[in-house]
């Protein structure tokens, strides 16, 4: 036996989560935290994706999710490369102090 979890409840938890990596985006000052809120971002919109997919009986909601995921596999390593580089060079990763471009 299955249990359906309503639509409702789902999109109320990617709602949620959607506020807390939109909240995490926006008051922290490190790059390491944003960095984490918009992983949590690509998290939210994945579960909707799999909730519209299973209310919907379509396996669109499936392939956007699995798109989103080896998206975020990518930004993952190329975001965590940058942030690795970031403290090399300048021994911070507080965007305050890392607003400037040099070339």
């Amino acid at each position: 036996m299955s249990m359906v979890v309503p639509l409702s409840h789902v999109i109320g938890l990617s709602l949620i989560l959607f506020f807390i990596g939109l909240t995490g985006i926006f008051t922290r000052r490190d790059a390491i935290t944003v960095f984490l809120a918009v992983e949590i971002l690509l998290n939210a919109a994945n579960i909707a994706f799999i909730g519209f997919a299973q209310s919907l009986e379509s396996e669109f909601g499936h392939v956007a999710a699995f798109t989103v995921i080896c998206i975020a596999a990518a930004e993952a390593a190329i975001g965590l490369s940058i942030v690795i580089r970031l403290k090399a060079d300048h021994r911070t990763l507080k965007l305050k102090d890392l607003n400037e471009l040099r070339g």
